[in-house]
């Protein structure tokens, strides 16, 4: 029997807050938990949460040379590996991997032996690893959420939180599972027509429309610097920002975390929407980042509720080009709309996935205070 008063680990305590420690630590080490896990999760004040991290990630732990044994991956690329997806590393002999992470080096191992390379499998995880990493977090809070108590003691706490998370992480795969094929699929379907487009210079079935994106500066560095929930708020403020702004002709196709796209049949209203919405932001303060926006024009297929083309492209390529709280519009965009805009050249660009080079302009209110 371990002694878990000598070994430090219930110091501090006293009375139902010690008796409730007690409970959980013979609990957990009754589960298997050794005294290092113990120890570690104590001193990290997580020992509420362990019950609940043994049930997801199963109760057997490994080190990462015995998963290098197991999957015959090696012990750099497994750490790698682990560095891509966000997670921390430890001693190659330390007993702190889960049945999960060798399940998902077995997965791994699939990929590397049908061919595909440590690069590609190291990038694919690293985009997957920053979102993933948030949605785990928010996903916390929530189940945090329904469990806490005041009155609960910590052994009682865990036990909830344990229950809340057997119940909904059977869910957790599935959706995000979901999720990602939708996405493959809208991948797969972008790169088939986009193929269409350039072997026959067309899309059957397009017509002319004005796409519009605008993405907010810095959401990326804003997400490690932030609280999931916080980062979602502020997604959440784009979205209510671009709704305010959106009058027919006009419509919102969708909006992807950090960037919102809008269609329209007349160039002009959609010029006027960029434009509110790049203010609406700066209005926002301080404590909102600027948006920034690009519009490009041309024949485009409408599938399923989204657009494919090349103005979908290339409004999306000058997006990324746009300086904070600019507006830039290809030249097609310019040709089109009306006199009542400010217009400034700049300059020819080489932009990915479109042929050639594209005249860039900046639009801006007729008004010339905006300098």
């Amino acid at each position: 029997m371990v002694d878990f008063g000598a070994e430090g680990l219930l110091d501090g305590l006293e009375g139902r807050e010690r008796d409730a420690r007690l409970r959980l630590l013979e609990a957990l080490h009754a589960d298997g938990a050794d005294l290092d896990e113990l120890r570690t999760a104590v001193a990290e004040d997580t020992l509420f949460l362990l019950p609940a991290e043994r049930l997801i990630g199963g109760a057997t732990r490994y080190t990462r040379r015995e998963i290098a044994e197991k999957t015959g991956l090696d012990l750099a690329f497994l750490e790698e590996l682990r560095r891509a997806q966000g997670l921390p590393t430890a001693e190659e002999d330390a007993r702190v991997l889960a049945e999960t992470d060798l399940q998902a080096a077995r997965t791994v191992r699939t990929l590397t032996d049908a061919g595909l390379r440590h690069e590609d499998i190291l990038e694919v995880t690293r985009i997957l690893g920053r979102g993933l990493s948030h949605a785990a977090e928010a996903m916390r809070r929530m189940t945090l959420g329904l469990v806490l108590d005041p009155e609960a003691d910590e052994h009682e706490l865990a036990m909830r939180y344990a229950r809340a998370a057997a119940e909904f992480e059977p869910l957790a795969a599935p959706v995000l599972g979901q999720m990602l094929n939708a996405h493959l699929r809208h991948a797969v379907r972008t790169e088939l027509l986009q193929a269409t487009e350039q072997a026959t210079g067309e899309l059957p079935g397009a017509r002319d429309v004005a796409v519009c994106f605008a993405d907010l500066v810095g959401f990326t560095r804003m997400g490690e610097e932030v609280p999931p929930d916080e980062l979602g708020a502020v997604a959440e403020r784009l979205e209510r920002l671009a709704a305010d702004v959106v009058e027919l002709p006009v419509r919102m196709v969708k909006t992807i975390g950090d960037a919102v796209m809008l269609v329209s049949s007349e160039v002009d209203p959609l010029i006027e929407a960029a434009l509110q919405l790049v203010e609406a932001a700066d209005d926002e303060g301080t404590g909102f980042p600027q948006l920034r926006a690009g519009i490009a024009f041309g024949p485009a297929l409408n599938r399923a509720g989204d657009w494919y083309g090349r103005p979908v492209n290339l409004a999306s390529r000058l997006t990324a080009l746009a300086r904070p709280g600019s507006v830039l519009a290809s030249e097609e965009v310019r040709e089109l709309a009306d006199d009542g805009w400010r217009w400034s050249f700049a300059g020819d660009r080489r932009v990915r996935g479109v042929r050639g080079t594209i005249k860039v302009n900046r639009v801006r209110r007729a008004r010339g205070d905006d300098d």
